[in-house]
Order: C-alpha cells, then sequence, then structure tokens
C-alpha cells in the first residue's frame, strides 16, 4: 500500500493546528450543494499518508495522518477567527506534525517546483504563492520527490520517528481504511478482512484447524488465547489475512512480546530473544530463555521466516548483526503438559 502526500493551504488557524495535532477544514459543502476538489479530498486522505503544512508563503510542519476523517464541532479555539464565526460544523483529521529546522520558501524554489506542479488544482501558483481556492491538494509523486530534495531528507527523518512513536497501529489503521475504501471485493470479504485484524473470524477458525494451545505458556483455554498472526495483518495481502498458517494462539502476554519483535521462533521451535528485551521481563513472566516449543510445520515456517526478518531483527541483536550468532542459543526443552485441561 503507497503512502499519500498530501498539501494544506494553512490560513490563520496555523498555530492551532499544528500545536494541537489536527487539521479541521469547515463543512461548506452543506450551504453551497457542490464539493469543491479540497472537499473530496478530505475523505481520500488516509492513515500514515503525509501532509506539508504550508502557511505564509513556506512549507513550515511536515506531518502524518494518525486517522480518517471524523465530523467533529468547531475548535473552540476558532471561535476567536472572524472566518470561521459561521462555521459550526466540519471534518477533523488527526494529524502529527514537527515543525522544520528550516522553512522551505516556495518563491525561492518556484522554476524547479513549476516543473512538478500539478496541472489541476495546484495548491501553489507558478510563481510559488498560495493557490487561495485550494486548501487541500494532492501532491504527485514527481512533486514529492522534489520537495523531499528541497527538504534535504527532512521529510524522511520526520515521518520516519512520527511513524516509530505510533507503533504498528497506524499501519494497521491505513490498511483498514484502504480495505474500507476497496470496491473490488463484496462488504462480506470486507468483514472478513477486517475481524482478521483482531484474530477473530475465518482467520481465528482456520488458525484453531493447526493450532490447540499457547506454545510459550502451554494454557489450552481458548477463551484466554490471542489468534495472533505472525506475518502483520497490515503487510499481508487478501488469502495471507486469513491464513491459518499464518498465525499462533498465544497467551496475551506472549503475543505483545511476539507482535513487537522482542521475541520469535526458529522453524524448529527454539524460542529466539531480542537482545533488547529486559530480561526481567521473562523471570517475572516465567518465560524460560532456553525453550523449545515443538517444530512448526512448513507453511508456518514460511511466515516465520518473514518475522525473523521483518519484525524480530528490528529490535537489538537484528540490528546490530544480523546473523543467527545474535540469537540466543536454545536447546531443546520440552514443554510440560498442564496437569488439567480445560476444553475449548
Amino acid at each position: 500500500m503507497s503512502t499519500g502526500f498530501w498539501w494544506v493551504n494553512h490560513s490563520h488557524t496555523v498555530r492551532h493546528e499544528i500545536e494541537g495535532s489536527y487539521l479541521w477544514f469547515a463543512n461548506k459543502a452543506r450551504k453551497s450543494k457542490a464539493r469543491s476538489e479540497s472537499d473530496k479530498n478530505i475523505q481520500r486522505l488516509l492513515p500514515g499518508d503525509v501532509v506539508y503544512s504550508f502557511a505564509d508563503g513556506a512549507i513550515g510542519a511536515i506531518g502524518v495522518a494518525l486517522g480518517s476523517a471524523r465530523e467533529a464541532a468547531k475548535p473552540l479555539e476558532f471561535d476567536s477567527i472572524a472566518e470561521y464565526v459561521d462555521m459550526q460544523t466540519g471534518w477533523l483529521v488527526p494529524v502529527r506534525f514537527v515543525t522544520l529546522t528550516s522553512s522551505l520558501r516556495t518563491e525561492d524554489y518556484s522554476a524547479e517546483l513549476a516543473l512538478v506542479l500539478p496541472r489541476k488544482h495546484s495548491p501553489i501558483l507558478a510563481g510559488g504563492a498560495s493557490n487561495q481556492h485550494v486548501v487541500l491538494a494532492s501532491v504527485p509523486a514527481m512533486m514529492a520527490t522534489t520537495l523531499s530534495r528541497l527538504l534535504d531528507g527532512e521529510v524522511e527523518r520526520i515521518v520516519g520517528a512520527i511513524t516509530e512513536s505510533v507503533g504498528r497501529s497506524l499501519a494497521e489503521d491505513a490498511a483498514e481504511a484502504a480495505i474500507q475504501q476497496r470496491t473490488d471485493i463484496s462488504p462480506a470479504q470486507k468483514a472478513d478482512l477486517l475481524r482478521a485484524r483482531h484474530g477473530q473470524g475465518v482467520f481465528r477458525a482456520n488458525l484453531e484447524l493447526n493450532e490447540h494451545s499457547c506454545r510459550v505458556t502451554g494454557v489450552l483455554d481458548r477463551r484466554h488465547l490471542w489468534a495472533t498472526h505472525i506475518k502483520p495483518w497490515s503487510e499481508c495481502d487478501d488469502p495471507e489475512k486469513l491464513d491459518g498458517f499464518n498465525g499462533l494462539l498465544m497467551s496475551p502476554h506472549v503475543a505483545h512480546l511476539f507482535e513487537r519483535g522482542y521475541i520469535s521462533f526458529s522453524d524448529d521451535g527454539d524460542l529466539l530473544v531480542s537482545q533488547e528485551l529486559n530480561p526481567v521481563v521473562l523471570d517475572n513472566w516465567h518465560i524460560q530463555r532456553r525453550l523449545n516449543v515443538g517444530e512448526f510445520q512448513p507453511e508456518q515456517c514460511y511466515f516465520l521466516g518473514y518475522h525473523r526478518r521483518e519484525v524480530f531483527q528490528q529490535h537489538g541483536a537484528g540490528r546490530r548483526q544480523k546473523s543467527r550468532e545474535s540469537f540466543e542459543p536454545v536447546p531443546v526443552v520440552p514443554i510440560a503438559e498442564p496437569a488439567t485441561v480445560q476444553p475449548a
């Protein structure tokens, strides 16, 4: 799923929105009964998209959308702004902004930017000044590339920092919003894919054909186990989201460690522990560092390989040296079967 890039022309609300981590657009369409391109773009802006904040002739901040647009009353801080006196309702988009170290004045680079501006609904004019008829505009790929170069890596740095601070939930919100907008699948298929995000529905039923307990804790009562994707849900295609081999039943605290890449498993069942995981956590949760949870099926190994590369190796040991030697050596220690088996 590709990231969208957007340009917002702020007016007198720039300080409120940057500091408040949101964008608010007045619902003018109700009065005019016509939707401008900016109005349509509000609904197209998705979680994870990048926003260029433009005010007073310069791009002064970069933001990342943390959610989709929702109807909301006018922010109280807008009451003192004359142009919003008669506006009561609108659309609010949560956006986390970071102010640029040095603002980019578009008039200084108008010649370069003129070559990549969109032909229609451009947010700025050829000379670099704001287009007063556009509030929110889509930024074409070539224009985004040019802005990235002119800002000398600031966009990537800011987006990376915001994304890391928010965590995987942002990617999942973006994937969910994209599914909601799809027209190539039925409502029932959408529901199956969305339920799978939370370990429910078809995905859980398929998973329970292969797994019957938490391999780490030995808990068999499925009422207390989470159905956890091995390859993260947001990074799966449609079939992978529902694939029973792409999941494990886990006790909640084990799922927490697995989903964040602090632990993983080798194909033959050895527990792998990131060097970034505080060992006290394992001790307090009574998880043996030297543990074998049983061999995995070949279909599961495919997804486990992805988890080790893309999730587990993003933590500690994997960042410093992506080699088998950075994993904890874990000889086989079979898990004892619990004395009492509770029915599923």
